[in-house]
């Protein structure tokens, strides 16, 4: 009996933190994402009913970089734009890419991190997150480039 106790509440202090209201912040913000390269395009899809909430958390990432103070930050923000698809897709989403040229090397280009590094207040990070989690339709390619030619030198 006290072993099948004991194995009920390691189960349960396994799976509980799963059903916290805060557990895909914290997710989040432990997964960093980097990109090697020159520049990279990072495309995702977005629900058609939910582009201005997107567009929201893409505002405050715009925002979180220019208020942070690591110099990493304000070099990305520096090479970093979100552009839309002007037509949605045949299944309604609509495409955004984020172009990133150049990337600041072995930096955090996770969107969440980036804010939560800004906006510390946990109910300000829950309502951003479920913002961004709730308005992604699919993650549908990241492709590092590399230089060939700049004509502007």
């Amino acid at each position: 009996m006290r072993r099948l106790s004991a194995v009920l509440l390691a189960g349960a202090l396994l799976v509980l933190p799963a059903f916290s209201p805060s557990h895909g912040a914290v997710q989040a913000q432990a997964q960093k994402l980097t990109f090697d390269g020159d520049a990279v395009i990072w495309m995702v899809t977005v629900k058609p009913d939910k582009t201005a909430d997107f567009e929201a958390v893409m505002a405050a990432l715009k925002d979180a970089l220019a208020k942070s103070t690591n110099p990493e930050a304000k070099a990305q923000a520096a090479g970093w734009k979100v552009v839309k698809s002007s037509r949605p897709q045949p299944d309604g989403t609509i495409v955004y890419a984020h172009i990133l040229n150049p990337v600041v090397r072995g930096a955090d280009y996770g969107v969440m991190a980036n804010i939560y590094a800004v906006v510390t207040d946990p109910a300000e990070q829950k309502v951003l997150y479920d913002k961004y989690a709730g308005s992604f339709g699919a993650n549908l390619m990241q492709v590092p480039l590399t230089n060939v030619n700049d004509f502007s030198k």
